[in-house]
């Protein structure tokens, strides 16, 4: 979630007096930070992941599933145990914005060693035995990126009641209380978000419309202006931040490849959006997209009118593009310099300040960049700060950019160097498909920098590929924008001009069309494959076989999820909803369907359900069911 500064909040109107000091003094601490640590070298690969899951409160005699909002006391624990043996522990533990949320890492980062793929898989099972450890009757812990009927009627227990008029949020569907209520900042991002706006955040998602779908959807288009007809409507904050998600940092050997890293993984990003996809069902309805990325950017999307382009500016100062949540907009490295396609906004006062400290120009439009952005939660006792060794007012800005990569700086003090944080992934049902994920990516992030491979492309078309990303089924059914040629250093002068009028899947000589599959499992004769890749680069590296055994099995996974041979988890939902006999062919997710999806999802997640069209294997346990009767039209 990002900075959790401890201290008293400040309303909207006191943070917005205060947003220029804080842009002034984050960029000054930015500087500072920058002259110490630009020419820090040596720097061991080390990396970690971010899992985030959800508390389900089952009733058996009801056949209801709810959000269970007990993240607070469940932390308060696993939070002391850490305290108590802060060198010893496994896992670390922290909130998210749900009070049904909660986020696990491991307690301290994996190495370079390729042995290390195989503790991942056992530390995110050893990480959510910790939590059901705590867990009362009827609860569950779960890796689900979205919970299907989150702001339906009494969707949490205790059941809690949304207030319109008033409160943080004043939405039509999401309660105050579900908001996590251990820290300050979660509110104060919802109200400054909706007041710093002028209106409460709108996202309309297409609804899948279904043979006996009706339009309207529901009474929403009439009791907000904001509400289209045959879209499902949201209207908080917490419907985007709300979801979890599978994320990673690494730790570069220095400022240099730390770029290198940030801006090649950026045409991975909407691959692995697809691929990951796992999130079809919003506010109990089935949706026509497949993922939470465009929900959680419209859920802080705080940009006013002016700065929409729905009004001349007159109070704001630039047109912005996007939300502060969403793709990033400019590569770092001077290889990725001329793909920066799509004119970038930023500040030109803060970009000179950077340059005139000597911060190269591409760097400098970055940060520039990040600080077009407000203040959108502050604290009193973090207004005054040492410049020369505190980093939270650039923090705070830095923090509050939520993109599908990150570059960070060094914190200050630390052994901890420069590190990129990759974003897009949505978390995956078992803990087998998260570490595969994680391992993937890890060994892209490797297979890249030894074998000096170029996987750019003009940010256009990674936007373009990030709205493909989201398609219902575009793992399997869509074409994205991609290099064919990965191993050549310099492209082709013309290659921009090729491409930007290259559309609707037509070739140009450095940049074309392909599936999910083409591009992880390769396509004959024209481009070589990620998993063939990684496989060529273990080929040379001396694995002993358990590790060998783990990383196949894992990328085994990866094919066969790119290939259609498995589904992807939103597929797989779809169908299960589709498929229940309580389905009315209306797009909607009863309680009921609900229920048994969940129950569903908590047999696979602990092996007692096999699921070989989810996982394309059965899980090793001594007591596997088969899916229930009720279900019996989805297992095929």
């Amino acid at each position: 979630m990002g900075l959790l500064t401890i201290g008293n909040p400040l309303s909207w109107e006191e943070t917005k007096k205060l947003s220029d000091h804080v842009r002034k003094h984050g960029i000054i601490q930015f500087i500072n930070l920058y002259k110490r640590l630009k020419d820090r070298q040596g720097d061991i690969l080390k990396w970690g992941d971010e899992v985030e899951y959800i508390l389900v409160k089952f009733d058996e005699e009801a056949k209801t599933a709810k959000v269970s909002l007990r993240a607070v006391d469940i932390l308060n624990i696993l939070q002391e145990r850490e305290e108590a043996n802060p060198t010893g522990v496994k896992s670390l533990w922290r909130p998210e914005y749900g009070a049904y949320m909660v986020e696990g890492t491991p307690g301290k980062p994996y190495g370079g060693l390729l042995a290390h793929f195989n503790i991942v898989e056992a530390n995110m099972k050893y990480r959510r035995e910790e939590v059901e450890e705590l867990l009362l009757d009827g609860e569950a812990l779960m890796s689900i990126t979205n919970f299907p009927r989150l702001g339906c009627e009494d969707f949490s227990f205790p059941i809690a009641k949304p207030t319109p008029d008033q409160g943080a949020t004043r939405s039509l569907f999401f309660p105050d209380e579900v908001i996590y209520p251990g820290h300050p900042r979660f509110k104060t991002l919802s109200q400054n978000i909706r007041e710093r706006r002028g209106e409460k955040v709108a996202i309309n998602i297409p609804v899948f419309k279904d043979e006996k779908t009706v339009i309207p959807v529901d009474d929403s288009h009439l009791r907000s202006k904001a509400a289209l007809p045959d879209h499902i409507y949201l209207d908080a904050m917490g419907f985007g931040m709300g979801c979890c998600c599978l994320q990673l940092t690494f730790q570069a050997c220095n400022i240099n490849e730390a770029r290198i890293l940030y801006d090649q993984l950026t045409p991975l990003s909407p691959i692995m959006l697809a691929l990951t996809a796992a999130a079809p069902i919003f506010r109990g309805f089935l949706a026509d997209i497949d993922c939470r990325w465009y929900i959680i950017s419209g859920s802080v999307d705080d940009r006013t009118p002016e700065e929409r382009g729905l009004k001349p500016l007159n109070n704001n100062k630039f047109v912005i593009g996007k939300s502060r949540f969403d793709s990033i907009d400019s590569y770092l490295s001077p290889q990725g310099e001329k793909y920066n396609d799509v004119p970038l906004t930023y500040d030109k006062e803060i970009y000179n300040q950077l340059r005139e400290n000597d911060i190269d120009h591409l760097l400098a439009e970055h940060v520039a960049h990040l600080f077009i952005r407000d203040s959108v939660s502050l604290f009193t006792e973090k207004v005054n700060q040492d410049d020369e060794q505190d980093t939270d007012h650039f923090e705070n800005i830095q923090s509050t950019n939520w993109q599908t990569l990150r570059f960070k700086p060094p914190p200050p003090n630390s052994t901890i160097g420069w590190r990129v944080e990759f974003r897009p992934c949505e978390i995956q049902i078992t803990d087998f498909e998260n570490a595969a994920i994680v391992c993937f990516v890890v060994l892209m992030t490797r297979v890249i920098l030894s074998f000096k491979l170029n996987f750019l492309i003009p940010i256009s078309k990674v936007d373009e590929n990030m709205r493909t990303a989201q398609k219902k089924g575009a793992c399997l059914n869509e074409k994205f924008w991609f290099r064919k040629d990965i191993t050549t250093q310099i492209s082709p002068p013309e290659a921009n001009e090729c491409c930007k009028g290259a559309s609707n899947g037509s070739n140009c000589d450095v940049f074309t069309k392909m599936t999910v599959n083409e591009i992880i499992n390769g396509k004959n004769g024209e481009f070589p494959g990620l998993i063939p890749l990684i496989n060529n680069y273990l080929s040379g590296m001396e694995v002993d076989a358990d590790t060998h055994c783990t990383i196949q099995r894992y990328l085994k996974f990866i094919q066969r999820r790119a290939s259609g041979e498995i589904l992807t988890t939103a597929s797989w939902i779809r169908n299960f909803v589709t498929g229940h006999e309580d389905y009315k062919m209306d797009s909607k997710v009863s309680d009921r369907i609900n229920f048994d999806l969940l129950k569903t999802v908590k047999g696979i997640q602990s092996g007692m359900i096999a699921c070989p069209e989810l996982l394309g294997y059965c899980p090793v346990s001594k007591t596997v069911e088969k899916i229930p009767p009720a279900m019996s039209k989805v297992a095929g």
